[in-house]
């Protein structure tokens, strides 16, 4: 294998000069730092990593906790923050599945001394709580903290916003009577979406008869499918919290010979890729995950500066065939609904 001194030998330079090249040292002049790496690459040779920690006390790896690595939404999240940390020549440790304060505490001191940054998602959990009680001392980030937080920045998703715009839609298409699938209690994503759908609704909201607790997964949607059609009138549009809840309401409205949308219109949130191949295609609002994965890696990154800062990636209403269902005929209608 070859050494720092076989690169500073073909390179015609010293073997401090090669150190400073894969130190990142501003006393390297441009055109020397390119040579020098050009030969390195030549050689096949790249600086031990333990040992280039061990003098930069760096470990050139960021951390990642997420809820889950399970499904489409987590994967385009991953991927984001795969491409944007390979980009700077880092590395993932990656872990999942925290549900509750002390197993995020647990995984949060694992990592300790293994990473430079973090980048945690847990909507379930107290997360700022549980990384000062944990004692970090590296900068990182939150997605979907609820609130802002002194001590870091944070990035959230549009989650009522973009509830708030479907209700709206399916108003648009003279739907007085919609129900909703919520999320997970407790679920910080679940409680915005569901926010977005009540302010939209107004005095329509039709109280818990038309709002059906699920979580996220196909099992809970096809349940309360099944729910929602024991209802008398039962409701003519269905706005569910995800996608995957809005596929086991599909399910069931097919066992029961329902037709989407001509007798009950379905929609979901977040546009996972399967969402425009279903039958029908699945009306949602996007959610663009990789975004929110590459810009949490921007964000966290960054030269330093005053942490705290909140920032909030906007949704977009995507409209396909699955709300196209209409109130059937000589069911009355008593105008418009109210916001607040």
């Amino acid at each position: 294998m070859a050494t720092i001194k076989d690169v500073a030998k073909l390179a015609g330079v010293s073997v401090a000069t090669v150190s400073r090249v894969f130190n990142d040292s501003s006393l390297v002049s441009e055109p020397t730092r390119d040579h020098v790496r050009g030969v390195a690459e030549q050689l096949n040779y790249w600086p031990n990593g333990v040992a280039r920690s061990l003098i930069t006390s760096r470990t050139n790896a960021i951390g990642v906790l997420l809820p889950d690595l399970f499904g489409e939404f987590f994967s385009e999240v991953i991927r984001g923050i795969d491409r944007s940390a390979r980009k700077l020549g880092l590395h993932l440790l990656l872990s999942s599945s925290h549900a509750d304060t002390e197993e995020l505490i647990a995984a949060l001191r694992v990592m300790r001394g293994r990473i430079d940054g973090l980048i945690v998602m847990a909507p379930d959990v107290d997360a700022p709580g549980a990384i000062q009680a944990s004692g970090v001392d590296f900068p990182y980030l939150l997605i979907d903290p609820g609130i802002g937080v002194d001590s870091c920045d944070t990035i959230s998703i549009a989650n009522f916003a973009g509830a708030q715009a479907m209700v709206r839609h399916l108003q648009s298409l003279g739907h007085m009577r919609i129900a909703m699938i919520t999320g997970p209690a407790g679920n910080i994503d679940a409680q915005q979406r569901l926010e977005g759908y009540r302010s939209a609704m107004g005095a329509r909201r039709g109280g818990r008869e038309l709002e059906i607790a699920g979580d996220f997964s196909e099992p809970s949607g096809y349940a309360a499918a099944e729910a929602l059609l024991a209802l008398d009138p039962r409701p003519t549009a269905v706005f569910a919290a995800n996608d995957y809840t809005a596929i086991g309401v599909m399910s069931a409205l097919n066992e029961a010979r329902l037709r989407v949308p001509d007798d009950i219109a379905v929609t979901g949130f977040d546009d996972i890729a399967m969402a425009r191949y279903l039958n029908p295609p699945l009306t949602t609002v996007r959610v663009d995950a990789y975004r929110l994965g590459e810009r949490a890696v921007e964000r966290l990154t960054r030269p330093a500066r005053p942490r705290g800062r909140r920032e909030e990636l906007p949704t977009h209403l995507v409209v396909r065939r699955s709300c196209g269902s209409t109130i059937a005929e000589g069911r009355s209608s008593d105008g418009p609904a109210r916001g607040h």
